[in-house]
């Protein structure tokens, strides 16, 4: 309507402007003029007053922009308006300016459709509209202006496809369709532009195979197909093209081997990009014959073979990425890059380059900015001379095996923005002369084993935005310098290290802290008030601390938290109802406090899956689903005090009773059982709450078959609805088989002396006789809803719940998240008790999921306590155990040393988690007949990595995988995954990777993992 209204009035101003008298020369060629006219109506906006000189007062050819032919008087020949903030769109009258040769609108505002009437331009050779916002089609009968040398479209909004038409204007030397939304094919009939030198389609949505015909353009210098959905191999003869200077093919699907003659057959490339692609093959070394190339984009394919060493006859070069493939070889090719004296960035993250940092690392040119070689197997230690690349903006050498101290000279990259050395093995204290970098905006240097205090140096660095200094040795108290540091906006981070002392009341200058961790430290103390200031914080972790007092109101103007975690401290009092009121809050865990009163039922509280208050064993109220006690009024409290010493009265002496019968029932009935094993046993079980044997057989309605969960070695698992309406799950030991009762006493003594999230709890035991005077024993465990590990990776074909296990499927990211709950229970289990706890029967149908998939490792039917942790396999001995040397555990799992006659001992639990783990990404069973004796699933994983590790992997996985990059992400995670798991699972004991460092590792894999899909989403 608006378009037509438009029409309207520009045909009547047309007609008017017409209608004026115009003598002389003015009076000619009136076409042109009123196709100028035509085109000043339809902008709507002119801010730099480009066509204020468009009037009746001057000739149009003086008019700015517009230039006329000399030999055909008043002619327009040429129409350049560059970058004059124009906004409206192009009338179809541009069409009748026929003896038009140039229109340069580039870098305006025009909108609307490119108009078909400029088809009618025959003498048109330059066509330049890019960088603007024209919709819909590229107009079909632009192949009529055979003239066009010149057509540039690039940067509109233009759809559709690419008419094979353009084929026909064989004299075009420029075609620019890039960063546009087109669709489909390359058409074959641009192999007929035998004078085109620039080819610019990248940026689209373009499909299907790169022509064969393009191997025609010999004059080719600029090649870009980037950012498509391109496919296959590209055509032999393009990189043929001697004089070709940019080819660019990046980011897209294009797979096969591309670069063996590359330099020889192209020596003046300048340009080469093939990134985020499938291209395989080797990087070969006469790619140095282009001695002219200055940037080099080869990162995430799958090339792998050694880097050329003579890579520093490139002089010219400014740019190597080589990320994200499968080069192997050792680091020599640094001291060739010693020569390239433009270099300023070198991108070789994610390979396998192996060896030591070179001398010649600290001779590189001083213009050298960015440096990555994260996540390789480079070893040794960090030159000494390193504060020679005083240019340094960015260092990461992260994820290596980097070891000794980090030197002093390091204090001397006055330039330096960026600093990441997580994930190493260095030692010794943090240097205090990365004080000295004052321009530092991220400083990362986790997972290492620094010891010593936090420098208090740190607090020059007043450009500091991130701070991670978790997972070390650190010690000494928080320095009021650090969390003073205004400037810190993204993370501060000083979690899993020895920190002890209070939180400094300088806290409350993190003004504009996203994140703020301090868990897993000997933190004491108040939480300060000034923390109420952070009024920008998203998570505050504070949990496995030693924080005291109420949960303090200075927590409520903190609107913006979407986590908060207080679990493992000794805050007391009740939890204060603002926390109901912080409407983004995701996840609250107060676990493990002395919490008590009543729990809000507003906010975060009405979702039980989003909170954790276990252990707080005074708390009451608050939703159904949180299953508490409901709270009692005070004066009922008074009222019942009274009663309640007389119930004590009269339940004791009914435990008397209760007590005497049952130990005449178990001398009758079980002679055979020593007194030593039965007070052993009691013992254990008076840790935990007692339910009767009547109140089980009423909540699994008589152990119904329908009831029925799982069956075991030991016992079966019944799930029940206790008369309070809670659901449970109650394993009932089968006492017939040798070793029941002392599995249910391992139970009770091991799950009695610990506490963990991701360690199932025992909520009560039955230790009775049934009705016929038989013993009965039984545990009563909480529910899980998502059943074990077991029902997901190996669902059943047929029962119950066929369908329901059919479509179960875990997702990459869940069973990242489920390795490391597993591994950080066992972690606990080897060195978060004294004595050490060795589980003994680690298998997927031992590991529960709960609503949230959180993994909670349970059955310790065979757990072990030991009174220390060896580092060896052999010779561990723990309490009470007996010397028998009869392998106990599960087949496949068990590690080989135990059929040897070797004691138990935490790396057996490592090698079952290894096992475990391969089992969780691989699908398959580690008793499978395929492996037969010859090979197990170690075997099997180790002897298909790297290379064919995509071959083993659990198809389920490759749902997700909806491009290239993709797929991409989740080989190089699942191998990462695979690496530990091989790790764990080595048949010598002594060469086993322990749980602390799986635990480390799976957390990296993970958070590289994430980055990496953040990236994609982009």
């Amino acid at each position: 309507m608006g378009k037509q209204l438009f029409l309207i009035l520009n045909s009547a101003l047309l007609w008017w402007w017409s209608s004026i008298p115009i003598s002389g020369a003015y009076s000619q060629n009136q076409t042109d003029w009123l196709a100028l006219a035509s085109f000043k109506n339809a902008i709507h906006k002119d801010p730099f007053g480009a066509l204020n000189s468009w009037n009746d007062s001057t000739h149009h050819c003086e008019w700015q922009g517009v230039l006329c032919s000399k030999r055909h008087s008043g002619r327009v020949t040429s129409l350049v308006l560059r970058s004059q903030g124009l906004e409206g769109f192009l009338p179809p009258h541009v069409g009748n300016l026929s003896f038009l040769r140039v229109i340069i609108l580039q870098n305006n505002s025009f909108h609307g459709e490119i108009p078909p009437q400029i088809g009618n331009l025959f003498r048109l050779r330059v066509l330049v509209l890019c960088n603007n916002s024209f919709g819909g089609p590229i107009p079909s009968n632009l192949s009529r202006c055979l003239n066009l040398e010149t057509l540039n479209l690039i940067d509109n909004q233009l759809v559709g496809g690419i008419h094979s038409d353009l084929g026909s204007l064989t004299r075009l030397k420029g075609l620019g369709l890039y960063r546009n939304n087109l669709v489909g094919p390359i058409p074959r009939s641009i192999g007929n532009l035998s004078l085109l030198q620039q080819l610019s389609l990248g940026e689209n949505s373009l499909s299907g195979e790169i022509p064969e015909e393009l191997s025609r353009l010999k004059r080719l210098i600029l090649f870009q197909l980037s950012s498509n959905k391109l496919t296959g191999e590209i055509p032999a003869g393009i990189l043929n093209m001697s004089d070709i200077i940019t080819f660019s093919v990046g980011d897209n699907q294009l797979w096969g081997s591309f670069l063996n003659d590359v330099g020889t057959t192209s020596p003046s490339l300048e340009f080469l990009g093939a990134s985020n692609n499938l291209f395989t093959g080797m990087i070969p070394s006469t790619l140095t014959n282009a001695t002219g190339l200055v940037h080099l984009f080869l990162g995430n394919n799958s090339f792998h073979g050694p880097i050329p060493k003579n890579l520093g006859r490139l002089k010219g070069l400014y740019l190597i990425s080589l990320a994200n493939n499968h080069l192997q070889d050792d680091l020599s090719f640094i001291s060739s890059l010693v020569n390239c004296s433009n270099l300023k960035f070198l991108d070789m993250r994610w390979n396998s380059i192996y060896g030591s940092l070179p001398r010649s690392f600290s001779n590189l040119s001083t213009s050298v900015q960015r440096i990555s070689m994260s996540n390789n197997r480079i070893q040794g230690s960090i030159p000494s001379a390193l504060g020679n690349l005083f240019n340094f903006s960015m260092l990461d050498l992260s994820n290596n095996f980097l070891i000794d101290r980090i030197p002093d000279s390091i204090g001397a990259l006055y330039n330096l923005q960026y600093l990441s050395l997580s994930g190493n093995m260095f030692t010794g204290e943090i240097p205090s002369s990365i004080g000295n970098i004052s321009s530092l905006g991220v400083l990362e240097l986790s997972s290492n084993n620094f010891q010593g205090y936090i420098p208090q140096s740190l607090g020059d660095c007043k450009q500091l935005v991130m701070l991670d200094l978790s997972n070390n040795n650190l010690i000494g108290s928080v320095p009021i310098e650090i969390v003073g540091l205004y400037s810190l906006s993204i993370v501060l981070s000083l979690a899993n290290n020895n920190l002890s002392g209070s939180l400094p009341l300088q806290v409350g200058s993190l003004k504009n802290l996203g994140i703020l961790d301090l868990s897993y430290n000997r933190l004491t103390g108040l939480i300060p008030t000034s923390i109420s200031e952070c009024l920008v914080l998203e998570r505050l972790h504070l949990e496995a601390n030693s924080f005291h007092g109420q949960i303090p109101e200075a927590l409520r103007p903190l609107r913006g938290l979407q986590e908060l975690d207080l679990s493992n401290n000794n805050f007391s009092g009740p939890i204060p109802s603002f926390l109901a009121g912080l409407s983004l809050l995701k996840y609250l865990n107060l676990s493990f406090n002395q919490l008590e009163g009543q729990v809000p039922e507003g906010g975060v509280f009405l979702n039980a899956s989003s909170i954790s208050i276990y252990e707080n064993t005074e708390l009451c109220g608050g939703v159904p689903s949180l299953k508490l006690p409901l709270c009692k009024s005070s004066s009922s409290k008074k009222s019942s005090s009274t009663k309640a010493k007389v119930i004590y009265v009269v339940v004791g002496s009914l435990l008397c009773l209760a007590l005497l019968l049952l130990c005449l029932s178990i001398f009758y009935h079980k002679k055979k059982q020593t007194t030593t094993n039965a007070s052993s046993s009691l013992s254990f079980e008076n840790q935990f709450l007692r339910i009767s044997y009547e109140e089980l057989l009423r909540a699994t309605n008589k152990f119904s078959e329908t009831n029925l969960i799982g069956k075991g070695r030991y016992g079966t698992v019944y799930k029940g609805i206790l008369d309070g309406g809670a659901t449970v799950a109650t394993k009932v030991l089968n006492l017939m088989q040798r070793g029941a009762s002392r599995s249910f006493i391992s139970e009770c003594r091991t799950l009695g002396t610990i506490r963990h999230r991701n360690l199932v709890k025992i909520l009560s035991v039955c230790s009775s006789v049934d009705f016929c005077g038989n013993d009965f024993k039984a545990l009563r465990y909480e529910f899980m809803a998502n059943e074990s590990l077991e029902e997901w990776l190996h669902p059943r074909t047929i029962g119950r719940d066929d369908e329901c296990s059919k479509s179960r499927n875990l997702r990459l990211v869940q069973r990242l998240n489920i390795a490391i709950d597993i591994a950080t229970a066992i972690k606990y289990l080897h060195e978060g008790c004294y004595p050490a706890i060795v589980h003994g029967d680690l298998k997927p149908s031992n590991v529960l999921l709960d609503n949230d998939m959180m993994a909670q490792v349970g059955d310790f039917g065979l757990a072990k306590i030991i009174s220390t942790v060896s580092t060896e396999a052999i010779g561990v001995q723990d309490q009470g155990s007996s010397t028998s040397t009869a392998v106990r555990g599960s087949i496949g799992y068990v590690p080989p040393e135990y059929g040897m006659g070797h004691k138990v001992s935490t790396l057996g639990d490592a090698y079952s988690y290894g096992i475990l783990l391969l089992e969780m990404f691989t699908g398959k069973r580690p008793t499978e007949e395929a492996f037969g004796h010859h090979l197990n699933l170690h075997n099997f994983v180790r002897m298909a990595l790297p290379d064919r590790a995509m071959d083993i992997i659990d198809l389920r996985l490759w749902s997700e995988a909806g491009d290239r990059q993709q797929e991409m992400k989740i080989r190089d995670c699942v191998i990462s995954v695979f690496e530990v798991g091989v790790a764990c699972s080595m048949e010598s004991p002594l060469e086993r990777m322990d749980m602390t460092e799986a635990v480390r590792k799976l957390h990296l894999i993970k958070v590289s993992y994430e980055a990496k899909v953040r990236m994609i989403g982009m």
